[in-house]
């Protein structure tokens, strides 16, 4: 089974929970906003996802389900369990791993290219794709690169964009799930804005989107793919022992 964690109702697994549920893995979605709990016994999870969210990692007063994530993540960790995280997902693996949390130099919000680090080209998770990836952003967080961790993909302005801890943990800042409704309803919701066409910066993000869809979900898909070979690997390294 894989486990997919969502923090809030809009920040959804999009494309990468349509892949395996077209692969037929069996998915299960934990809405830890809506209270539900992480379960305690990792038996029969192959995968962990971990989706985006409005929170930072260090507001566990304000949503004390982070720190029952952080524990969680730190078992998935220690077990080798195949594990993706995503933008605030990423920064929870961070901080699970040891690694600290805080302010980006901006807050990135919108289409940017990440370049693929010497790591990052050989990865099993980016097999197949260029050195440099279209992404979405909308994050002002970022992260210290954890000990013992490999920095995958990077960029300019927020050095650490994707990062490796372990052998099956991965951490992407970025967005590569999103869809066009997904990213509809977040402007419309952080932008505080009924109609997308009356913010410049929403129009801009969707007159970009139509222009690189076929592209970013084409590499959505390739990285999708690679997880769940990462995933299949795992699987048959603890059934041979």
């Amino acid at each position: 089974m894989i486990l997919i964690l969502k923090h809030i109702a809009i920040e959804g697994p999009g494309t990468i929970g349509e892949y395996f549920q077209q692969k037929r893995y069996p998915c299960k979605i934990i809405e830890l906003a809506a209270g539900e709990r992480i379960p305690q016994d990792l038996q029969g999870i192959t995968g962990v996802i971990v989706l985006g969210g409005p929170m930072n990692v260090y507001e566990e007063d304000k949503y004390p389900f982070l720190a029952d994530e952080n524990a969680f993540i730190a078992k998935v960790l220690e077990q080798d369990i195949p594990f993706l995280g995503i933008c605030l997902g990423s920064q929870l693996l961070a901080k699970a791993a040891g690694a600290k949390v805080m302010k980006a130099p901006i807050k990135e919000i919108g289409w940017r290219m990440v370049d693929q680090t010497k790591d990052g080209a050989r990865d099993p998770l980016f097999e197949g794709l260029m050195d440099q990836l279209i992404v979405f952003h909308w994050h002002e967080d970022t992260f210290q690169l954890p000990a013992g961790a490999t920095l995958l993909s990077t960029s300019t302005v927020v050095r650490h964009q994707a990062f490796k801890a372990g052998q099956y943990a991965y951490g992407l800042q970025y967005h590569v799930e999103v869809t066009e409704e997904i990213i509809e309803s977040w402007i419309k919701e952080y932008f505080k804005i009924d109609d997308i066409n009356r913010s410049v910066e929403g129009k801009q993000i969707m007159d970009q989107y139509k222009k690189l869809k076929q592209q970013f979900h084409a590499q959505s898909q390739v990285i999708y793919k690679n997880f769940e070979r990462i995933i299949k690997d795992r699987r048959k390294q603890m059934v041979s022992g």
